[in-house]
């Protein structure tokens, strides 16, 4: 059986990738008996639908520029969290 942990990283992957089968089986049977999970994951789920609104949001936003070095400072940032993420 998962422990939370294991669960928690398994649902904020699963955001990221596709789980293998055994991870998806693993990660079902752990949410019908961890409500505290199940709720981790619906939360997770309503700060990536906020963010993505936030993100449309400030795209549509003229008065909102950011230069093109800030750009790639950012993106660069998000790459190394996503790859530092990966080797928890």
């Amino acid at each position: 059986m998962l422990s939370c942990k294991e669960a928690s990283r398994l649902i904020s992957q699963s955001l990221d990738r596709q789980l293998t089968v055994r991870e998806r089986l693993s990660l079902r049977f752990h949410l019908l008996l961890c409500d505290m999970c199940v709720t981790f994951r619906r939360q997770l789920g309503l700060i990536r639908v906020a963010v993505r609104r936030y993100k449309t949001q400030i795209e549509n936003n003229e008065n909102i520029v950011l230069s093109e070095p800030v750009k790639v400072r950012i993106d660069a940032a998000m790459l190394e969290h996503a790859k530092a993420s990966d080797g928890d």
